[in-house]
């Protein structure tokens, strides 16, 4: 029986059901000479259709639920087992120059830990024709070491005054698609040069000394350097005193002395409970995924609402795009504009995370297990990381009548993961809030992208950091796809979205006293009408409605999508970039729910020159979006002006949005959060505080 199944059908791969998958491929492979110049970009569990999802939670939610179940005439569809698990893989043929996509059936992995053999079968395959997948470290190891040993390179840097290629480094970046010369009939890289001082220190902070002038191209594939040009002597600039932040010598500075320690405990351990990798958390409860390509993926979001029982919000949040343009004309940076998670892969990047640093509190880690380039098995360990925070005060209320008051303290369940790709660090979060709101957000640090400046020289386009060094000028935008189902039932597609716009009352006898403003609601009903830009002097925002169910009053239950800062490309509307990046023209689009439409700029951006392919193509449909299986795409972003204080290290920014319940409850679901305590008195300017009761901190 179903029952009797150990694992969701979400649970991500294990490192034995990607060995597997790898294996199998390999034997499947046309000849030996290609199976041996077989890559594996990327090994994923091909998530199964939504049906056997809403099947498998109703018998892995406990308690068990068989009014979950999807029914028949004769009752609900109880099947004896679970189908069989599949893993996607993307292989990038070294030999071949060829990309493929393979679904192999897990049927047997268990075998692998008795006796090591394996069994998969391969269901499809496919060669994807004129495309190149994402890049791999392998590969740009593989790169820098290339171009450190060619000759002309090497004379270069001689002309600048180094000779030491061990303190050369080669940063290689996609080319993007400028023109023909970029299709993707070559696997091409377009490295950028930095170079540190003659430290010996491995800390030292080797951005800060660009070398400008050397354009090199090389041949990804077969791994060699095949147009080189030194066009232009730009001297290196001198060794910056601020320029390295680590602690002692290399910064040339000492750590404050006056940060006390701050510790969060938790005595009786987490609210939070864990299975496999499905957590419960007060009333919400969902599953936890990673990919190599979004990072951090949330399952099957749900709260459970006392009599109404498990109400789901969402089937699945991600991150799943990453663009980064830079606004200086001049080479190298104009060509600057990645696409960290469809060129690289923001999950392959993240990091093993360490308590107390990265994370405070109680800390529950999960795992990530990823193929790497020549199919073997890499764990990354902590990799996720879920914990509680306190977050301030919740509500408060005093009665000036009586002097009473109630107060509930905020607190959250945090669920996140750190990624570097090159210079730059980003932290994706998501946050659940007691009163039902799910919070998104990235926070950006690490180093600039630096450019060199001839003596004497200054760049509009971006800002002088030190004598002979400036940050051009350039934006973030993310995308954050979610798979909504506010309020659906197993089966059921019953959302709609309405923008919401505050509309000022024109002067008149509605509006005597020139007061009047009210919000004004307009259902979207196909994908061209969804294509939506913020709005804040409108106070624009987005709710998705579950057009069959009510609260209390009536109305159509939902949850609404609240901007936060935002801003839009600043490039001109023929901008090279934009061609892969059509899906940065508008922050918000909806879609119908379509399994394969997965990647706004498609599956693979590399060198892509089929213009506006994903996003921006799939609208074009115009399906309708009245009373359907809703996904919403939301683009935000930062226009990044960089500032001294973001030398030599970037202190964090953070953007985001919500997801708020907007009509969802009948009152504020937050009203049963209990008063907090404390287990001792707290002693502060001799003052003693005691233990809130009642919501109230009493002092005697």
């Amino acid at each position: 029986m179903l029952r009797a199944q150990t694992r969701h059908p979400l649970e991500p791969l294990t490192a034995a059901e990607i060995t597997v998958a790898v294996a199998t491929v390999r034997a499947a492979g046309a000849t030996p000479e290609l199976r041996d110049s077989m890559r594996f970009i990327e090994v994923v569990l091909l998530e199964p259709e939504k049906h056997v999802v809403a099947l498998a939670d109703a018998y892995f939610f406990p308690p068990f639920q068989p009014s979950l179940l999807p029914r028949t005439k004769g009752g609900p569809m109880i099947p004896s087992k679970l189908p069989p698990r599949q893993a996607r893989l993307v292989v990038y043929n070294k030999k071949s120059n060829e990309t493929s996509i393979w679904i192999v059936e897990l049927s047997e992995v268990h075998a692998v830990t008795r006796g090591g053999h394996h069994r998969g079968k391969v269901i499809s395959s496919k060669v994807v024709p004129n495309v190149q997948p994402p890049m791999d470290a392998v590969e740009y190891a593989e790169c820098e070491a290339v171009v450190k040993e060619f000759p002309p390179f090497r004379e270069a840097m001689k002309r600048r005054g180094i000779e030491d290629m061990d303190l050369v480094m080669v940063d290689p970046w996609c080319v993007g698609y400028h023109s023909e010369a970029d299709a993707p009939k070559r696997r091409l890289a377009k490295p950028l040069i930095f170079c540190r001082t003659e430290s010996d220190c491995p800390m030292e902070n080797g951005y800060a000394r660009p070398v400008e002038g050397i354009y090199v191209l090389v041949d990804m594939q077969n791994m060699g350097v095949i147009e080189f040009e030194d066009r232009k002597l730009v001297p290196l600039p001198p060794a910056d005193p601020l320029r390295n932040y680590t602690p002692g010598e290399t910064r040339g500075g000492v750590d404050r002395s006056d940060v006390k320690p701050l510790h969060i405990i938790q005595p009786e351990g987490p609210s939070f409970r864990v299975d496999g990798h499905f957590v419960q958390w007060q009333k919400w409860n969902f599953r936890i995924g990673f990919t190599p390509r979004e990072g951090l993926v949330i399952y099957s979001v749900a709260y459970v609402d006392g009599s109404r029982g498990r109400r789901p919000v969402a089937n699945r949040l991600s991150f799943v795009e990453m663009v980064v343009p830079y606004g200086d004309p001049n080479a190298p940076h104009y060509r600057k504009n990645a696409f960290d998670a469809g060129e690289d892969g923001l999950g392959k990047n993240a990091h093993s995370l360490k308590k107390g640093c990265d994370c405070l509190g109680y800390i529950k880690y999960f795992d990530a297990h990823f193929t790497n380039f020549t199919g073997g098995v890499e764990t990354i360990e902590n990799c996720v990381c879920l914990h509680e925070e306190d977050h301030g005060i919740l509500w408060k209320r005093q009665d000036w009548r009586t002097g009473l008051a109630e107060v509930r303290r905020s607190r959250r369940l945090t669920v996140s993961f750190i990624c570097t790709v090159a210079n730059y660090e980003y932290g994706f979060y998501l946050y659940f809030y007691q009163d039902g709101k799910i919070e998104a957000e990235v926070r950006l640090t690490g180093i600039l992208s630096l450019g060199a400046l001839q003596p004497g020289e200054v760049r509009k386009y971006g800002t002088t950091i030190a004598p002979g060094l400036y940050a051009p000028v350039h934006q973030h935008f993310f995308v954050a796809r979610m798979d909504m189902a506010v309020d659906c039932k197993p089966g059921e597609a019953h959302n709609q979205v309405v923008e919401v716009n505050i509309k000022v009352e024109e002067p008149g006898d509605n509006n005597v006293h020139n007061n009047a403003f009210y919000a004004e609601e307009k259902l979207l009903k196909c994908e061209l009408e969804a294509m939506r830009d913020c709005d804040p002097l409108s106070a624009r925002h987005w709710i998705i409605r579950n057009t069959r169910t009510v609260n209390r009053t009536g109305q159509l239950t939902g949850y609404k999508l609240v901007p936060g800062s935002n801003c839009l490309p600043l490039a001109g509307t023929e901008a090279k970039f934009l061609r892969r990046a059509a899906f940065l023209k508008h922050n918000f689009w909806v879609t119908p729910y379509a399994r394969d439409e997965m990647y706004p700029g498609g599956e693979f951006p590399n060198q892509n020159p089929r213009v506006g392919e994903g996003l921006a193509t799939w609208v074009k449909q115009n399906r309708s979006l009245e009373e359907t299986d809703i996904v919403l795409w939301y683009v935000f972003g930062v226009t990044h002006i960089p500032r001294l204080e973001d030398w030599p290290v970037m202190p964090v920014d953070r953007i985001g949005f919500m997801l708020m319940p907007h009509g969802f409850f009948n009152c504020s679901p937050a009203v049963d959060v209990p008063p907090s305590s404390c287990d001792s008195d707290i002693k502060e300017n001799g003052v003693v505080t005691k233990p809130i009761q009642n919501g109230i901190l009493a002092k005697l």
